[in-house]
């Protein structure tokens, strides 16, 4: 990791705190990021108080006004407990009160691709650039792969060429969220085309076990900024209505994934309840509350909700009699 560059008055106790959340088992990169965010507002203001007070902390709050409620809920998490920890040293440093808990209805609304969309992008990412280069096998692979196993795209990212068990048909996720390791069983196709594309990807360099398992065309692990700003042309190409604000995101093929699996599962009568902790196992999530959020009800799901309640309740009525 890159280390933060801070200069504020501050800089030395925020790295401080940094280091002290990290000893303690954290990984604590993206909240070091949030800090230095915050330090770089200090240095803009040109803020010279010995003390961080209420005044500059509202002034940042206010500077937060163009993020989603939950990006400011996020940034004002860090810096309330970097606040706290200041008090170590100067007692009269102002803590925040916390910001009330963004709900997942306030959150940004999940986009849901259809089958012909995921077979239209997929599509295109075969047509990418340069012609005969690893990058349209990667691109389609990924996407494949985000789809097929609902895995995070910072997870897919973290992959390397030994976390595939061709023997065993599963993927190794070792930097889970929260740090959780787990095992991701694949689908025979699934297996199929990793392996086709792994065949691929063994001809360039750097191809030890340890090393990334997606490249960019620098032969570098694929990033972030470079897998979003090669997916947003494949949205415009298939035609697909897209903003920073409101999406479709990459991270949209993992609330699809759910989406999709739990559609599945009513169309083969299966039984929805003993299902959804399997759901939840597999995504890598702690409770069931956190698999909730990526179940967005489509037309498609109501209708087989709708459907089976139906029947439960003409079975119910069969089964006791006309209760008039």
């Amino acid at each position: 990791m890159t280390a933060i560059k801070l200069t504020s008055l501050w800089a030395n106790h925020i790295q401080g705190f940094i280091a002290l959340r990290q000893a303690c088992g954290r990984d604590y990169r993206s909240q070091g990021q949030l800090l230095g965010y915050f330090d770089q507002f200090l240095v803009q203001q040109k803020i010279k108080r010995a003390c961080i007070t209420r005044q500059i902390i509202e002034r940042y709050q206010a500077s937060l006004s163009h993020l989603t409620p939950r990006g400011q809920a996020n940034r004002m998490c860090v810096v309330r407990q970097l606040c706290q920890y200041l008090t170590r040293y100067d007692p009269k440093t102002f803590i925040p009160e916390p910001m009330k808990t963004i709900s997942s209805f306030s959150a940004r609304k999940s986009y849901i691709y259809s089958a012909s969309e995921l077979d239209s992008l997929m599509a295109a990412a075969l047509e990418l650039t340069p012609v005969g280069s690893l990058r349209p096998h990667t691109y389609y692979t990924l996407l494949g792969l985000l789809y097929s196993t609902g895995i995070r795209i910072g997870e897919a990212c973290a992959l390397n060429l030994e976390s595939f068990d061709t023997s065993r048909q599963c993927l190794y996720i070792a930097q889970g969220k929260f740090h959780k390791a787990r095992w991701v069983a694949l689908s025979h196709s699934t297996c199929q085309a990793l392996q086709h594309y792994i065949d691929q990807r063994l001809v360039k360099e750097p191809n030890t076990p340890e090393d990334p398992l997606f490249l960019n065309e620098r032969r570098k692990r694929l990033c972030h900024s470079g897998i979003y700003s090669t997916f947003r042309p494949l949205l415009d190409q298939c035609n697909i209505t897209h903003s920073k604000q409101a999406g479709p995101r990459i991270h949209d093929f993992r609330h699809t994934f759910a989406v999709h699996r739990l559609l599945a599962w009513y169309q083969d009568g299966l039984n929805i309840n003993a299902r959804l902790p399997m759901l939840a196992t597999y995504m890598g999530h702690v409770d069931m509350q956190s698999t909730q959020v990526y179940l967005r009800p489509t037309a498609e799901l109501l209708r087989h909700v709708s459907d089976r309640f139906h029947d439960h309740y003409l079975h119910t009525i069969d089964s006791k009699g006309d209760p008039s």
